[in-house]
């Protein structure tokens, strides 16, 4: 199976670039969580919600329906490449922070992703 790396690029040779699985996971984990859902045509489920928290309510419970969403989306979208230990998300004006903690489950070794989304 070829990791694709992502976004889509060529490498030196002309081909495909291929991805290391760590950084395909990244890659993966970045694509769930900044798609929302139905904004993919054959994977309308797809996606996590997260986009919306900026808009959102800043309240616990809208922290936590958050988080549960996410993880519930990478769960169902991610479970053959990961086990999600806890995501953490918060949006300060226009910039969404989210940090996801995992293990990959190909190397049983926990990682912690921070990934930030605006300006």
């Amino acid at each position: 199976m070829t990791n694709l790396y992502f976004p889509y690029q060529f490498d030196g040779r002309g081909r495909t670039q291929e991805a290391a699985i760590g950084d395909y996971v990244t890659q993966l984990i970045e694509q769930v969580l900044f798609t929302s859902p139905g904004e993919r045509v054959n994977l309308p489920d797809f996606g996590s919600g997260l986009l919306q928290l900026p808009f959102a309510l800043n309240s616990m419970e809208m922290a936590a329906a958050t988080q549960f969403a996410v993880q519930g989306a990478l769960q169902k979208w991610l479970s053959s490449y990961i086990k999600v230990q806890s995501v953490t998300a918060s949006a300060v004006d226009a910039v969404l922070t989210v940090s996801v903690t995992y293990t990959l489950l190909s190397t049983d070794v926990t990682q912690v992703q921070t990934y930030v989304y605006g300006s």
